[in-house]
């Protein structure tokens, strides 16, 4: 022995830190959560246009309590009634849905909703060139079938009747033979009707198809101006208790009535 005394090196062991509590878990759960809602909802927008406008419709009104036009799910309206007190809003509807159109800035001009005692008008008025029919068809352009795609969406999803009208100017057919200004304005009356069934409007919601031929004129003074040419849907109002008509569904053409008091005029080479 040296006579030293022994170095002693005592080491602290620094105490563990546990699991550091649990709320870190939560977060994690939460943010992974979070992501999956994300892709499901990007692969939902990336489907079929029906399946986007579902899912828009539940962003639009997630509880359900107030009716979503445009949710583009076949029945979701059947116990909202367009009726006197909120036409305004279906109007209101319509005209942000048609400006999805993609020539909305050429088509818009050519388009007017007015709230009438029947119930919403909207009419596709067509212009010296023709806007949703060619001159002497009774098939509806692009542009026509686009329009009707897209009023038929929204339209569908409602219990409210439907009435289809078919007009023209004073300006006489141009072909010859038994084909007049009465059976284009209701072959192009029937024609929107056909594709508007084909894209979502029930059989059973049409009431009426007619076709007024000149008879009412949307512009009396001036007979031949183009936008007498027109289609109009006619949504129209429903009472709660309203029993379903027994003619839904069926073609109608009216036949002549009264005339507008249209004032003779000089009148055009023959054109529609």
């Amino acid at each position: 022995m040296n006579g030293k005394a022994p170095i002693i090196v005592i080491k602290k062991k620094a105490p563990h830190g546990g699991h550091h509590g649990g709320a870190w878990k939560v977060a994690y759960a939460d943010f992974v959560t979070a992501m999956m809602a994300l892709f499901i909802v990007l692969w939902l927008m990336n489907s079929s246009k029906k399946i986007q406008e579902a899912v828009g419709g539940y962003f639009k009104d997630p509880s359900g309590s107030t009716k979503s036009i445009g949710s583009g799910v076949e029945g979701a309206g059947e116990n909202f009634l367009i009726s006197k007190d909120n036409m305004e809003q279906l109007k209101e509807e319509l005209q942000k849905t048609i400006r999805k159109a993609p020539d909305f800035d050429k088509i818009k001009s050519h388009i007017d909703m007015t709230i009438t005692p029947e119930g919403l008008r909207i009419e596709l008025l067509e212009s010296a060139t023709s806007t949703f029919f060619n001159n002497g068809s009774s098939d509806p352009n692009a542009e026509g079938q686009e329009i009707l795609d897209l009023l038929a969406t929204e339209l569908a999803a409602l219990p409210n009747k439907i009435a289809v009208e078919g007009h023209t100017d004073s300006t006489p057919y141009a072909k010859q033979g038994k084909y007049g200004n009465w059976e284009l304005s209701a072959d192009r009356a029937n024609a929107a009707r056909r594709l508007m069934q084909e894209h979502g409007i029930r059989a059973d919601q049409i009431i009426q198809v007619r076709g007024f031929a000149d008879q009412r004129l949307r512009k009396p003074d001036a007979p031949y101006d183009p936008s007498n040419r027109r289609v109009s849907l006619i949504v129209q109002y429903q009472k709660q208790d309203e029993p379903a008509a027994a003619d839904s569904g069926k073609d109608a053409v009216a036949g002549p009535e009264k005339p507008s008091g249209a004032e003779p005029g000089k009148q055009p080479p023959a054109e529609h």
